[in-house]
This record gives C-alpha cells, structure tokens and sequence, in this order.
C-alpha cells in the first residue's frame, strides 16, 4: 500500500472540505442573486403592465381596431418596456414604436398562457431580435371573449451584465477563500506535521540505541506532551539501562568472588597437608559458606526471571502468618547473638490467618530480617511487631540501622537498583519481596532516615470468618 504523509493528508482533507464548503455556499448565493434579480425584473414589469392595463383597457374594450391602436400609441407609452398591442388570436395590431405588424403573429408561451388564463410571463430570445427578453401579455376581454391583447417585453441585457458581474465576482471571491484556507492548510499541516516528524527521527535514534537523542517540545499541546513524554521514558530507559549494566557487573563481581574463594580453597586443600585438620576445617567452613553465598545469588536471579515473566506460581494455603514471622525470627536470633544485635518480638496474641504460599512469605520475612542485619551496627536492635489495620495483617520490621538515603528510597525496590550501597548481594532482594508481596494482594512499604533506622511493613488481606469456613469445607 502506497504511504501518504499526514501532511498530505490534512492538505487533501482541508483542501477537499473548503472546495466543498466554498462551491456549495457560491452555488447558493448565486441561486439566490439569479432568483432575486430575474423575479425583481419580472414583477416590476408586471406590475407595470397590470396597472396600465386597468387603467385603459375598459375605454378601449369597445373601440374598432384602428382606434384601440390609436389610443395605445397617445396615452400608453411604454417608456423602457416595449409594448405591443395583439389582437385576440396574437397577431400584432401595432407596437409603441408605432409600426404596423402586418398581422404577424407572435407565438411565445406569455402569448399562449394569455389566451387561457389572465396573464402570461415569459423569460427568453426574442424571436426577432435574438434578444433575451421578458414578456408580460395581458388580455382584454368583451365579457368572455378576448377581444385583444397588451403585450410588455422588456430587456434584460442590463439585468444579466449585473447578474454576470455578481457571479464572477462571487467565483473570485470564493477562489481567494479557497486558497487563502488552502494555504492556511498547508501552513497549520506544517505546524502540526513538522514536529511529528522531528519525534519520529528522535524515536528512530533511540530505537537505533541512541538513548542520548532528545526531542524538543515547542508547544504545550499534545504534540508538546508527547515530546516531553518521549524525553521522560528515554530518561528512564537509560536510567533502567544503567541499572542493568550496573547490576550485571555487580552480579558478575557477587558471583566471581565465591566461586574465586570455592576454588582457591579447593586448590590448597588438594596440594596441602591432609593430616593439617585445622586447614582442611577452616577451608571447609569457607567453602560451604561461599557455597551457601553463591547458592542465594542464584536463586535470587531465579526468583526474579520468573517473576518478571509472570511465571511464578503461589500454593496458598489458610494459615496464621504470625507463626511464620516467629520461625523467622527464631531463625535469626542465633546470629543476632553473634553480630551483637538485639531482636525483639512483639506479634500480639490475635490470630493472623491470611491466605499465603507459606515458603514465599517465609522468603519475604528472611530476606527483609537478612538486610536489617547486614545494615544494622553492633549494639543495635531490631524490632519485629504484628498485628491488624483496617482487614490487612500488619506486619513491621524496624531496625536502628544506617537507614536509606532519600534519593535511594524510592529506588530500592526497584529491578537491579543496589544504590549507594557497597554491601553484598544481587539488589534484587526487595523487588522479589516488593512483587510476592503485591501477589498475594498485599502492600510492601519502606520507611527509612539516615542513621535512625528503616522499618519495613507488610500488609495482608486477612481472610473473613466466611472465607475461613469456607475453605475448611473444601479441606474437609
């Protein structure tokens, strides 16, 4: 299919609509003037007639021809209109040029609707002259009888140079508007196509993967919009592609580094002294700790390839959540002990039965327990709460940590984003969390201050009574 540009297009469709609109009101306007000018001529000879015929025809009614003529040429000058006097069948008697016309007979459509109604109007050639003419016949009866005929013609050359004045006027005037409004088309298709195409050639860059390529936005219109919505999404684009590359240097580093220490360990143990118990158990313990390091990373990067294709899938079960959030925090508590910081409890008594894949929550709880560790300095505390808010189990996290700085925290939940931070790990931690969170219909918040603390919290759509009686009929 052959392409067209819009420019074209809003040309085309202007030029066609102002065509359109222009012929039809010129074509109306010199219906109009054709109708008002050629109806004026004819009622004013008409009139004329009429009223000149009332005046005279009963005082000629009765008269022999010869005087009826007479009469006419004395008192009815016709003045610009010419009159003819007919007699009853339409042969001409005289006319008011004073010339006998020698029993022609004029034929016209005036003179035959005279012989049966009381006027006839015609409008054409004269049939002598060759002159267009309009032609007003009266008849003059003897009671039922038509006795003779007045017959008024009058030109109309000066009626159809005004006429033809008009219309070529009005065609001069609708071809200015035509392209007085064509080229208004072209300049208002220009203003909106121009920058269309600027956008196309900056999204074309971009598309090539020059994210550098920004549009301009010379208007606050859509077309500004777009522009500046075209420079925000490439802003971001970057911003993710950066992110990326960050994060796969990183992940490629967090990778490196255990597999580096697997090896070296691996190596000395292989070329070392086997009855060395203290080397070969020092070895040991490093590599199943890089083991267990490297083994997180690698479900991390799981976790999130399955998340960000839609492909994870949750096994709910009804279950209290404060019980999982208490294994967590059991779990943890050893290494609290170790690292010098003290974790609390406070989960309440009241039951928190919500719907949830037990083993992903559990991920979520040590995830979030893991990063609170990492970031919280000896001779801290971390404070884990439960509890209910508006039909959502609230389940918070606080910790007196470093905190988050504020041009990190709306990030930290983002895919890849590890911030300032030169700690350990994949950055992918609170995206998976942020995203199995929001999949059992949940919220996952964080608040954060620089050297005051972080508290994370997690809501839950708690299960009604109707939802739990429920689903112990279906398990049972």
């Amino acid at each position: 299919m052959r392409s067209t540009s819009l420019r074209s297009r809003l040309v085309w469709n202007y030029g066609v609509l102002i065509v359109l609109v222009v012929v039809m009101l010129g074509s109306l306007f010199g219906t109009l003037v054709w109708n008002y000018y050629y109806s004026s001529a004819v009622s004013s000879v008409l009139q004329r007639a009429q009223t000149e015929a009332a005046l005279h025809n009963r005082q000629i009614a009765d008269e022999p021809t010869k005087e009826k003529a007479r009469y006419m040429l004395q008192n009815m000058a016709a003045g610009t209109a010419h009159l003819q006097l007919l007699t009853g069948s339409g042969a001409i008697i005289v006319d008011s040029d004073g010339f006998d016309g020698n029993g022609k007979v004029i034929d016209t459509p005036d003179v035959r609707a005279a012989l049966v109604h009381d006027k006839g109007i015609w409008r054409g050639r004269d049939p002598v002259t060759n002159e267009r003419i309009i032609a007003v016949t009266l008849p003059v009866k003897e009671g039922a009888r038509i006795a003779a005929m007045f017959r008024y013609t009058a030109s109309l050359s000066t009626v159809d140079r005004i006429i033809a004045n008009i219309l070529w006027l009005t065609v001069l005037v609708g071809s200015t508007v035509v392209l007085l409004f064509f080229t208004m088309s072209v300049l208002i298709a220009n203003r909106i196509a121009r920058p269309i195409r600027n956008l196309t050639k900056v999204a074309e860059k971009m598309a090539e993967g020059d994210w550098s390529r920004r549009a301009v936005p010379r208007d606050r219109d859509e077309i500004g919009r777009l522009a500046e919505t075209l420079n925000t999404m490439a802003s971001e684009l970057t911003r993710r592609e950066k992110l990326k590359e960050d994060f796969i240097s990183s992940i490629s580093h967090e990778l490196r580094t255990p597999l580096t220490s697997i090896k070296g360990w691996s190596e000395t143990l292989a070329s070392g002294d086997p009855s060395d118990v203290e080397e070969l158990n020092l070895g040991l313990a490093i590599i199943d700790r890089e083991t267990e390091r490297l083994s997180g990373l690698v479900e991390d990067l799981l976790d999130f390839s399955k998340l960000y294709a839609k492909s994870i899938v949750l096994h709910p079960e009804m279950l209290d959540v404060r019980r999982t959030l208490e294994e967590t925090l059991r779990q943890f508590e050893a290494r609290g002990q170790r690292e010098s910081v003290t974790i609390r409890g406070d989960l309440g008594d009241e039951g928190l039965t919500a719907k949830v894949d037990a083993n992903r929550m559990k991920q979520v709880f040590i995830n979030v327990m893991d990063n609170a560790l990492k970031f919280t300095p000896k001779g801290g505390s971390i404070l884990v709460g439960a509890g209910r808010q508006d039909g959502f189990a609230r389940l918070t996290i606080r910790d007196t940590g470093v905190g988050i700085p504020p041009e990190d925290l709306p990030h930290v939940t983002e895919k890849f984003y590890k911030g300032t931070s030169q700690r350990s790990g994949s950055g992918l931690g609170l995206a998976i969390c942020k995203e199995i969170v929001e999949l059992h219909g949940g919220m996952f918040r964080l608040d954060s201050a620089v050297d005051v603390g972080t508290t994370v919290t997690i809501l839950l759509p708690l299960m009604t009574d109707a939802q739990r009686q429920e689903e112990k009929q279906e398990q049972g």
